[in-house]
């Protein structure tokens, strides 16, 4: 039987992130880098990346992160990310589908056509394809864990968040049917709901009176999300101490989201 450290060890994995250069996406890479593994800091800014991965590489040792610029919304682009951890670190052991957008914040009556269907692609459609790209790798070795990042917001509506929370409820069907799928073949899929998140990517939803007011009020641990909140939860449905866990939403939100 595995010890709890042997549990959590990555080390020798490869995991490749998207949206990592910051915010949650840098804390769960340094989270996995810690436990070992080599990670690849990806978004669609190269010099935020690079200043990413040598913070992580000062922490945990030269070579520990590299890092890759893609913007997801470009299936080539996506290729191009893999094809490039293969040839710097080999075969890929840990995707964490991190990267989305929201370009339209009111209701879903005066949404843009252009807007509804960069959500859908970017949020959805682009997580189908890196998942298809990379599954391979796993399958091969009968082995692998796969993490979408999705949200509470999938869990019910919005009067201003409708389509980002309508890509996110299918990112939770994507990783259910993609768990379905793998399974048998060892590769696990879940994902990971994050509520109320102190990020910049989220700073419109929770940088105001009213908002922090809120958190402090109504959420049962009394406070907003942080990014270093993520980093065990990415490493542990990267490792095998959750081993048996696969197509689940697991839901980091200070408790604002019970029993969903």
């Amino acid at each position: 039987m595995a010890t709890t450290a042997e549990l959590f060890d990555l080390t020798g994995k490869v995991a490749l992130l998207t949206g990592s250069s910051k915010g949650m996406g840098e804390a769960m890479a340094l989270g996995l880098a810690e436990a070992g593994a080599k990670v690849v800091i990806s978004s669609r800014k190269l010099d935020q990346c690079e200043a990413t991965a040598a913070k992580i590489n000062a922490s945990c040792g030269e070579g520990s992160a590299i890092a890759l610029s893609c913007n997801i919304g470009y299936k080539e682009q996506l290729q191009k990310l893999v094809d490039d951890t293969h040839d710097q670190l080999g075969s890929i052991d840990i995707l964490v589908c991190n990267a989305g957008i929201n370009p339209y914040y009111g209701p879903m009556s005066d949404i843009p056509d252009s807007a509804f269907d960069k959500i859908m692609a970017s949020n959805v459609k682009s997580n189908h394809w890196i998942c298809q790209m990379v599954a391979p790798d796993m399958i091969e070795k009968g082995a692998g864990s796969i993490m979408i990042t999705s949200s509470v917001g999938a869990f019910g509506p919005s009067p201003v968040l409708g389509v980002y929370g309508i890509s996110k409820l299918a990112d939770l069907g994507l990783v259910r049917n993609l768990a379905g799928e793998w399974g048998p073949k060892g590769v696990r899929v879940n994902a990971i709901c994050p509520g109320l998140v102190k990020t910049d990517f989220a700073q419109a939803l929770w940088d105001n009176p009213e908002a922090l007011k809120r958190a402090n009020e109504d959420t049962p641990l009394r406070r907003l999300g942080e990014a270093e909140d993520f980093k065990g939860i990415a490493v542990f449905l990267a490792s095998n101490a959750s081993a048996y866990v696969t197509g689940q939403a697991m839901t980091v939100c200070g408790g604002t989201h019970m029993w969903r």
